[in-house]
């Protein structure tokens, strides 16, 4: 199986879908998103609900990993209140829940159960990368962990796909061996992905413009 890794969603369910309605062959690849599923974009429940349906109906090749906008809910819901996610963009994911009539909390426990990171022996995708000063990059609050850092990456000998720091196109680093595909789907930008071989070789860039409904 190929992989089919997509970048920071913010909420963008309609962008979302229609980028896996087109592009993801469900035959052969496996589908990784990166974290940062809610927040920013205008369809933050939407999205978590398409993400736990695709969760159940493809437990073997739909896998959603963790960003630091689910740690801060969590946070949120398990140490209230969290002010700092609440000022940025976390009271407008509450409207959302709330005029969507959906259980916010069901969402939060399905979130806290997501994993930090997957690998295989020429991949490592997590949200914010492998960091080369992280003492414990999986030290969730630290600023250096996979969910936070936005200091140089430490090269891995494998290929590292990140998101959490946006950039205009798909960046890559040759010195960390990693791209950045975190292109602010929720603003102006799009939303990008990447087609891997299971060796790391990347075979195409996916690119779908943000929708209109989406944007915040």
């Amino acid at each position: 199986m190929n992989y089919f890794v997509i970048g920071d969603v913010h909420g963008c369910y309609h962008t979302f879908k229609k980028m896996i309605t087109k592009h993801w062959n469900k035959e052969n690849e496996v589908l990784i998103q990166l974290g940062d599923i809610i927040d920013r974009g205008k369809n933050s429940p939407q999205m978590v609900q398409l993400a736990r349906q695709l969760r159940e109906n493809y437990p073997e090749q739909a896998i959603f990993l963790r960003g630091n906008h689910e740690f801060e809910i969590i946070d949120h819901f398990m140490n209230h209140p969290n002010h700092n996610w609440l000022r940025q963009c976390g009271e407008e994911t509450l409207r959302q829940y709330e005029a969507e009539g959906i259980d916010c909390q069901s969402d939060v426990r399905w979130m806290s159960e997501l994993p930090l990171f997957w690998e295989n022996d020429h991949l490592f995708v997590c949200h914010a990368g492998i960091a080369e000063q992280a003492a414990d990059p999986f030290k969730e609050d630290d600023g250096f962990s996979v969910l936070w850092n936005r200091s140089p990456l430490k090269n891995i000998q494998k290929l590292q796909i990140i998101g959490h720091t946006p950039c205009d196109e798909p960046m890559y680093d040759a010195g960390s061996h990693s791209w950045n595909i975190d292109t602010g789907a929720a603003y102006s930008g799009f939303l990008a992905g990447v087609k891997i071989t299971p060796n790391g070789e990347i075979i195409e860039f996916i690119k779908e413009e943000t929708d209109v409904r989406d944007k915040s």
